[in-house]
């Protein structure tokens, strides 16, 4: 049985069960109906002894000089219409004045009479010429109460036996159906369990769950199965980790795990989901989604979580080198711009106009360079106003740096820094260019130290945000642009929303010649 699925199995248990059932129950019923028999016949013997013992006749008779000629057919007569095996009526001495077997009349009555004799009725069970009976005997009495005979009537036990064997046949039958109506149900339970377990063996069930749990809590991804009806089904530890989740979310609802509305969403939804991004206060996770079918019925949903917490930084931080990059490249070609610009002034014999003009440019950009290095000690941060400004130049924007920038290195992370303020400035450029028809697009930038606070305040000429959109543009998914790739935009500044809460800080949105954006974090120690 090792080898059995676990159908085979519990329908040999099933059926063996059944059978044991079955078969106790009909010795049961067999043993009921053998007491059954043997107390109807009690009742049958006494009361045809009771019946002949009362009759005037047989009083009559045994007071005659010949108590046999007169009781003997008279007695064989009521044995056949009662159906009993013997009527033997008996002198008190237990001389036979019947017997159904007339040589025994004029015997000895074989059995206890005394009792009887004491004017008592009784019933027996003992072996007389006819073998083991059921008999009941009963006194005779006269006028005056005195015992004239006694009267004897029985029943074998192998007829009490063949009307038992007769009810046996139906008894049978009916253990018989019921044995094989339980062995019906049993093959339609084990059919049922073997189609949902696939006729896999105990065995092989158990090694395929172990492997199958091992898998799933060593896997780096986080897996959640969510049923139809909105509860956890299944959370491996990946998932628990990167959801925050301290305690067991098995069999909760997903909306009541704590996590936000966006996220929930996602988890509890039936619509498949592709690399969705989505931001909490601590990770950035990327969120995939398949609605789960099994043989043509809907099971639930299989979500998988990655984090993309850190790789978000990482691009965040290449986005700031590419950036500065390009602005790298951009002015390697106004150098060269300027340089032939030079070189022409000098061919056209004004040497003078050619050092004015090279050393302006020089100085202007060296004045960026020098302030923005000197106020910001991060270098990090240094690169990215850099790359900025150059981003600003080259679309078109006064990106301007106010001159009470100062912050020093440590401030807070550096990565959550570049996070922050590349983000506010990105979308402050947006939005001045949006708003360029009705003023010339501006943007700028303060980084300083407040009150053992880092305050950064990016303000731009944009046509500024709406009062109702503030509570939500922190959040992942808004956003005032068209969807572009795969994810869209509205992450920037939901990842700004997640830095400043890790850090517990607040956001301000204000207004003046457009949006003021204005950021307080509690400083490391860093600032001047």
């Amino acid at each position: 049985m090792r080898g059995w699925s676990i159908a085979r199995q519990l329908l040999a248990l099933q059926v063996a069960v059944v059978v044991l059932l079955v078969a106790a129950g009909a010795v049961l019923a067999y043993l009921d109906a053998g007491r059954a028999a043997e107390e109807r016949a009690r009742e049958q013997v006494a009361g045809v002894a009771a019946t002949l013992a009362a009759a005037p006749d047989v009083r009559t008779a045994l007071v005659s000089s010949d108590p046999s000629r007169v009781l003997q057919p008279f007695a064989e007569r009521v044995r056949a219409g009662a159906r009993v095996d013997f009527i033997t009526i008996m002198s008190p001495a237990g001389k036979r004045y019947t017997h159904p077997d007339p040589r025994r009349i004029g015997q000895d009555f074989l059995g206890n009479t005394a009792p009887a004799l004491a004017g008592r009725p009784f019933t027996e069970t003992y072996t007389g010429t006819l073998g083991e009976s059921v008999r009941r005997v009963v006194p005779v009495f006269d006028d005056r109460g005195r015992v004239l005979g006694l009267v004897a009537v029985g029943i074998t036990v192998r007829a009490i036996s063949a009307g038992l064997r007769e009810r046996l046949v139906p008894l049978a039958g009916v253990a018989g159906g019921v044995l094989l109506a339980g062995i019906a149900g049993s093959a339609l339970i084990g059919a049922r369990l073997r189609r949902q377990t696939r006729g896999v063996a105990p065995g092989e069930l158990r090694g395929m769950f172990d492997y199958y749990e091992a898998i799933l809590h060593a896997v780096r991804e986080g897996l959640v199965l969510v049923g139809r009806d909105g509860r956890v089904v299944l959370c491996n530890d990946a998932a628990r980790e990167l959801l925050d989740l301290a305690d067991e979310p098995r069999g909760r609802p997903v909306d009541d795990l704590g996590l936000a509305a966006e996220l929930a969403s996602a988890l509890a939804s039936d619509e498949p989901r592709a690399d969705e991004i989505h931001v909490s206060d601590t990770r950035v996770l990327v969120v995939n989604s398949v609605p789960v079918r099994s043989r043509g019925r809907a099971m639930g949903t299989a979500v998988t979580l990655r984090d993309h917490t850190e790789l978000q930084a990482l691009m965040g931080e290449l986005d700031t080198v590419r950036g500065f990059a390009e602005s790298l490249r951009a002015q390697a070609h106004e150098a060269a711009n300027r340089l032939h610009t030079v070189v022409s002034l000098v061919e056209l014999g004004r040497p003078a106009q050619a050092v004015d003009f090279a050393t302006a440019e020089l100085e202007t950009a060296q004045r960026l360079t020098d302030r923005v290095v000197g106020a910001v000690s991060e270098p990090v941060l240094a690169a990215l106003l850099l790359g900025k400004s150059a981003e600003a130049a080259e679309r078109g924007v006064d990106l301007v740096i106010t001159e009470d920038t100062a912050i020093d290195d440590g401030a807070i992370d550096h990565r959550d820094l570049v996070t922050i303020l590349g983000n506010l400035i990105d979308n402050a450029l947006d939005a001045a260019i949006e708003g360029a028809a009705e003023r010339s697009p501006r943007v700028e930038v303060t980084a300083r130290a407040d009150d053992g606070e880092l305050l950064l305040r990016v303000s731009d000429s944009g046509p500024g945000m709406d009062p109702e959109d503030v509570p939500l543009a922190f959040r992942r998914g808004w956003t005032t642009k068209p969807p572009s790739g795969p994810s869209g935009h509205g992450l920037g500044l939901a990842l700004v929303g997640r830095a400043v809460r890790r850090h517990a800080g607040t956001i301000d949105v204000g207004r003046e010649a457009g949006a003021v954006v204005t950021v307080r974090v509690p400083s490391n120690g860093g600032g001047r």
